[in-house]
């Protein structure tokens, strides 16, 4: 059984402060990213999750309705969907931003990078808890789909085009479809640099697969090869004749007859 805590610290701040962190994360997690006012103009993740961080206020206020408007305008703005409902911690950043979709019951921890094209949602048409969880440090990769009430651990990162619905330990690397662990850490994956966003250099298990069938094959036809060489006799007679009569009974391969 798998489980996460969530520092879900952005429920103590002040609606500035969340704002304030969610626009510096970017520098640290994208490259292409210049200066201030290019990333609060023309990056729409970050618009996106800016205005989730207000409609969520309405959503704990009770103005459900308020809440949904302005979600659903931040949507037709910025091609991101994020349910007011959700919980989001702490310097969450949405590269490229288009097509994501949040459902209403997600955690998401601190320092989460989701790309373009990644659902986090739901199996079922019951109200209670029906979406993902996502620990700290999460990466999850273009166009992945995360489904169910599953939780995936502190630091795990989910590769391009993965349909996860089982629960993933932490520290590990997750892909295909269904979503295999195909890599796990013991160690932080963040390091002193900043943000770890190799999340494409990831063992390939097929390749091994087959690397390792083509090796063993290679091996069996040696065997195979060595078992049928034919006995070499010192005998004279041997050569001259189909039966040796000193070294025992050997039938050449011109005289067996196949019935």
């Amino acid at each position: 059984m798998v489980s996460v805590s969530i520092a879900q610290g952005a429920a103590g701040q002040s609606l500035l402060g969340q704002m304030k962190e969610d626009v510096s994360c970017v520098f640290a997690r994208d490259p292409a990213a210049r200066n201030l006012p290019e990333v609060l103009l023309i990056y729409p993740g970050v618009h996106a999750v800016l205005v989730y961080r207000i409609s969520h206020r309405f959503w704990l206020a009770g103005w459900k309705f308020a809440a949904r408007w302005l979600s659903f305008m931040g949507r037709w703005l910025t091609n991101v969907d994020i349910h007011p409902g959700a919980k989001i911690g702490r310097r969450l950043f949405i590269d490229h931003g288009a097509g994501v979709v949040i459902g209403e019951t997600a955690e998401i921890g601190n320092d989460v990078t989701l790309y373009h094209g990644v659902t986090l949602g739901g199996t079922s048409w019951n109200k209670a808890k029906r979406h993902p969880t996502l620990g700290n440090n999460v990466l999850v990769g273009a166009g992945a789909k995360i489904l169910g009430p599953i939780i995936l651990g502190d630091n795990v990162r989910v590769g391009a085009n993965s349909v996860v619905n089982k629960n993933v330990p932490a520290c590990c690397t997750v892909v295909g479809i269904p979503g295999r662990i195909v890599h796990r850490k013991n160690v932080q994956i963040q390091n002193a640099f900043g943000f770890d966003l190799d999340h494409h250099l990831i063992p390939d298990p097929v390749g091994k697969a087959l690397h390792c069938l083509v090796e063993r094959m290679d091996k069996m036809e040696k065997r195979v090869a060595k078992a049928n060489r034919p006995v070499k006799n010192d005998c004279a007679q041997c050569e001259a004749e189909d039966v040796c009569h000193v070294h025992a009974p050997i039938a050449h391969a011109s005289s067996l007859e196949v019935h």
